[in-house]
């Protein structure tokens, strides 16, 4: 049995473990471990676990694990905390920082003490107009990968719905959309968004969680870019999370390039604690 020390952070909500790395070489991560810690009965709760590490070449490297236990893609309020992390606990030596995940370069910095810019890679796979079947009938939405796949629906496309996005039930639709063959064999995650006022209010199921989470970084990603294609609101797009915050998607659009994608919002440390593996 060994004591562990870790760090949650949460970034708009979105919740994680954090465990340094460095300081305990021998601990392996496995699913059945992760699954544990994540458990919010029984381990210490969250939507996924982190762990950071120095490397070569970059500030940290950062390994993402969803809560279900198996190894993420990009997680974008992950690596926003995880910019949180690293200046906090010394993986960092200046408020801006070049970091790896999953074999890719990324950069941030701190912009206070807890807001946090994240720079994007450039996304792709931009699919407009899919057509998904659902139990509500047949519903139009678009597909962009940010890092992680992800569908976004625009709540009045969805046929016989006529509520405000926040009674719309995120766990049931999501999941069974989630698993559509459209998005075979790795599925999506689906990002729920509704316009008012200039915003987008934004709801998502997340895969790996197999849950609604209080906000999705890539996702808000996702929907500020088809905000501006689809429904031409210029950037930067303001994105209002399940939890209440707010996530700003910016980004300059030169031809089919997205050059300074980013994604700012808040984060903070929750607690720290230790607990024995």
């Amino acid at each position: 049995m060994e004591k562990v020390t870790f760090t949650k952070i949460n970034g708009a909500g979105n919740d994680f473990i954090f465990i340094d790395k460095d300081s305990y070489p021998s601990l392996q991560i496995s699913p059945v471990l992760v699954r544990k810690l994540c458990h919010r009965r029984f381990g210490i709760g969250g939507d996924g676990l982190i762990t950071i590490a120095k490397t070569d070449g970059v500030d940290f490297e950062m390994t993402y694990y969803n809560a279900d236990g198996s190894l993420g893609s990009l997680c974008g309020n992950g690596a926003r905390s995880s910019i949180l992390f690293a200046s906090l606990f010394g993986k960092a030596g200046a408020d801006e920082m070049k970091f790896r995940v999953n074999n890719e370069i990324f950069s941030g910095k701190i912009i206070s003490k807890d807001m946090i810019k994240f720079y994007l890679n450039q996304p792709r796979d931009l699919k407009k107009n899919l057509i998904v079947a659902s139990s509500l009938g047949n519903i139009n939405c678009q597909f962009l990968n940010t890092g992680s796949p992800h569908v976004i629906i625009n709540i009045k496309d969805i046929p016989g719905f006529n509520k405000p996005i926040s009674e719309l039930d995120v766990i049931a639709f999501g999941k069974e959309l989630r698993y559509s063959p459209l998005f075979a064999p790795g599925g999506a995650n689906i990002n729920f968004i509704e316009l008012a006022d200039g915003k987008v209010f934004i709801r998502t199921y997340e895969r790996g969680v197999e849950d609604e989470t209080l906000a999705c970084g890539t996702g808000s990603t996702a929907a500020g870019i088809i905000a501006k294609i689809v429904y031409n609101l210029n950037p930067p797009v303001a994105l209002i999370t399940a939890g209440g915050d707010s996530l700003i998607v910016d980004f300059n659009l030169n031809g089919d390039v997205f050059e300074k994608l980013s994604l700012t919002g808040p984060a903070n440390v929750s607690f720290k604690g230790e607990i024995y593996i």
